[in-house]
């Protein structure tokens, strides 16, 4: 895939999830241009945030590698329904539960649902997110604060604690860290510290199940164009987004997938416990 070069983003705003239908311009997941070469074939895989953004590429992506994938997402039907029409039209298995992973008791069904339709768990995507941008602390209620925690670090536990004794020697566990995990923005403070939770876990994770051949890695995008970006920033945050790193724009959900698949298929046996940086240039340390 050659490097987009997409029409800048005008200022925008959206209610929390956010809609891709709502987006201008509509972001890459790869449906027109990702092509599988049978990487995954076999595999099943559980994604949450999979209806949109970084998720639904990964999932576009993993059904055109060979993988079954179940999507665990809040409440954007109309957007679960599309990323699962790709995933069909892959000739995969795509099945969608939706819910609130604040709320443990959900968090707890989804990988028993997986078992039960897949009979394994051989990757599992720990991206769903939540963010909200604050220019001062006293600005973050403690409820906001309590959901932060509970969807981007506390889910990622429960689904992570659940699917373990179900994945195979050569299972993948992929977490969504962020940039932000080492260069953290004073404007998303809450989500930057999970995302540097996030990659501190799965580090200990790579080295807790490494004698059980289950492998952990996360990747740290930089700034991706998804629904969470109008639906959590300013307007005025939105029409600059991505302009601060050293390729000058947002990056596509497109251009962050590979990198999952890669992570999840056995080419990638003697990798655990990394941090991939996809960030159009900005390093991490």
């Amino acid at each position: 895939m050659s490097s987009p070069r997409p029409e800048s983003q005008p200022a925008q705003q959206q209610s929390v999830p956010g809609s891709l239908g709502e987006m201008t311009p509509k972001p890459d997941h790869g449906e027109e241009t990702y092509r599988g070469s049978g990487r995954l074939t076999g595999k099943a895989a559980v994604i949450t945030g999979g209806d949109s953004g970084i998720g639904r590429a990964v999932a576009i992506a993993f059904a055109r590698e060979g993988a079954d994938v179940l999507i665990s997402y809040l409440n954007e039907h109309e957007d679960a329904q599309d990323t699962a029409k790709y995933v069909e039209e892959a000739g995969r298995r795509c099945v969608l539960v939706a819910g609130d992973l604040s709320d443990r008791a959900h968090a707890h069904t989804i990988i028993p649902k997986a078992v039960e339709e897949f009979g394994k768990i051989d990757v599992l995507v720990n991206n769903a997110a939540f963010q909200m941008s604050h220019d001062s602390i006293e600005e973050v209620s403690d409820e906001e604060w309590d959901y932060t925690l509970a969807v981007n670090l506390t889910a990622m536990f429960v689904l992570t604690k659940d699917a373990i004794p179900h994945m195979p020697s050569g299972g993948s566990i992929i977490n969504s860290s962020s940039v932000n995990s080492d260069m953290p923005s004073p404007q998303l403070a809450p989500y930057a510290m999970t995302k540097a939770g996030i990659a501190n876990f799965t580090a200990s994770l790579a080295q807790m199940y490494a004698d059980k051949g289950i492998r952990a890695n996360s990747v740290a995008p930089g700034p991706i164009w998804t629904p969470l970006i109008p639906s959590t920033m300013p307007p005025e945050k939105v029409e600059s987004f991505g302009q601060q790193v050293p390729m000058g724009r947002p990056g596509q959900p497109a251009e962050v997938a590979p990198v999952y698949v890669f992570l999840a298929s056995d080419e990638a046996s003697y990798i655990s416990g990394a941090r991939v940086a996809v960030t159009g240039g900005k390093p991490i340390l």
